[in-house]
C-alpha cells in the first residue's frame, strides 16, 4: 500500500463511516479498484483509521462529552451487546465478511428499508428530542440493533439509527447517539485489531506502515468531520431516501461485478 492508496481509503472511511452506507462495502470496493493486495497490515489498517473518524465525533461534540456521569452509562448499556455478541461470534461474523454477496444483499436490503422509513416515522421526524430522552432501556435496544450491524453490509450507523427511531427519537436525535455510541464502539474493535496482530499473528509495523496510519487517521479526521456536519444537515432536510437508492446502486454494483468473477482475487477476510 503506497501514501496515495492510504489517503483514498481514509476518504472512503472518513465519509462512509458515520453514513448509514456501510464503509465495509466502499472499503472492499476501493481497495479491490486499486488493486491493493491482500495483507495483514491492509486489516489493521482498515480498522485502525477508524480512531481518526472517533476524534472528529470527540472535537465536534466535546461538550456532550463533559457532561453528567449518565451519559456514559447510557453508552455503556447500547455498547454492551455488540461488545457481547462480537466476542462470542467474531469467527462467524469473520466467514459472513468473505462473502461478497452477503455484503451486497445486505446493502440492498437496507437499501429498500430506507426508502420507506421517511413515511413510516413521519410523525416522530416532527418531534424535538434531546439526548436526554434516551432512557437506560432504549438505550439497550438501540444496543441491541447495533449487533444487527455486524452482518457485513448492513452499516453500524444505518442499525444504531433505525434502533432510535424505533425508540421515539427524532432522526437527528438518532443520528447523534449514533454518532456517540460509535466511540466506545469503535475504539473497542480497533484495540482488538491491533491486539491480535501484534500477539497472535505476531505483527510488527514498519516505519512506512506507522506513517500510512498516521496519514491515514489525519485524513479520516478531517473527512469524517466535514461528513458528520453535512448528514446531519442533509437528514434535517431530506431524510433517509436517498440513502435508500444509493445502497440499493452500490449492492447491485457489487453483485455485477461478483458475477464477472471480479472479486476472485480479493481476499475479504482482510476487511
Amino acid at each position: 500500500m503506497n501514501v496515495l492508496q492510504a489517503i483514498i481509503l481514509a476518504i472512503i472511511e472518513g465519509i462512509t463511516e458515520f453514513l448509514p452506507v456501510s464503509s465495509t462495502g466502499h472499503m472492499v470496493i476501493g481497495s479491490s479498484f486499486m488493486g491493493i493486495a491482500a495483507h495483514p497490515f491492509v486489516k489493521v489498517f482498515t480498522v485502525a483509521i477508524q480512531l481518526g473518524a472517533i476524534l472528529a465525533v470527540l472535537v465536534l461534540y466535546w461538550r456532550r462529552f463533559l457532561q453528567n456521569f449518565d451519559f456514559y452509562v447510557k453508552l455503556l448499556i447500547a455498547f454492551l451487546p455488540a461488545a457481547f455478541f462480537g466476542l462470542l461470534f467474531k469467527k462467524y461474523i469473520d466467514q459472513l465478511l468473505e462473502n461478497i454477496v452477503v455484503v451486497a444483499c445486505s446493502l440492498i436490503a437496507g437499501g429498500l428499508l430506507f426508502l420507506f422509513l421517511d413515511d413510516y416515522f413521519e410523525k416522530r421526524s416532527r418531534r424535538n428530542t434531546t439526548i436526554d430522552d434516551v432512557s437506560y432501556p432504549k438505550a439497550l435496544k438501540i444496543g441491541f440493533f447495533q449487533v444487527i450491524s455486524m452482518v457485513p453490509g448492513v452499516s453500524r450507523s444505518a442499525a444504531t439509527i433505525i434502533g432510535g427511531l424505533t425508540q421515539g427519537l427524532s432522526p437527528t436525535t438518532a443520528a447523534e447517539f449514533s454518532f456517540f455510541l460509535a466511540v466506545p464502539t469503535m475504539f473497542a474493535a480497533t484495540a482488538k485489531s491491533l491486539w491480535d496482530y501484534f500477539t497472535e499473528e505476531g505483527g510488527q509495523l514498519t516505519q512506512h506502515e506507522w506513517m500510512l496510519l498516521g496519514v491515514g487517521n489525519l485524513v479520516a479526521f478531517v473527512v469524517a468531520m466535514l461528513a458528520i456536519k453535512a448528514f446531519i444537515s442533509y437528514l434535517t432536510k431530506n431524510g433517509f431516501k436517498m440513502f435508500g437508492y444509493y445502497r440499493i446502486a452500490v449492492g447491485l454494483i457489487i453483485l455485477a461485478l461478483w458475477a464477472t468473477d471480479y472479486f476472485k482475487n480479493v481476499n475479504l477476510s482482510n476487511f
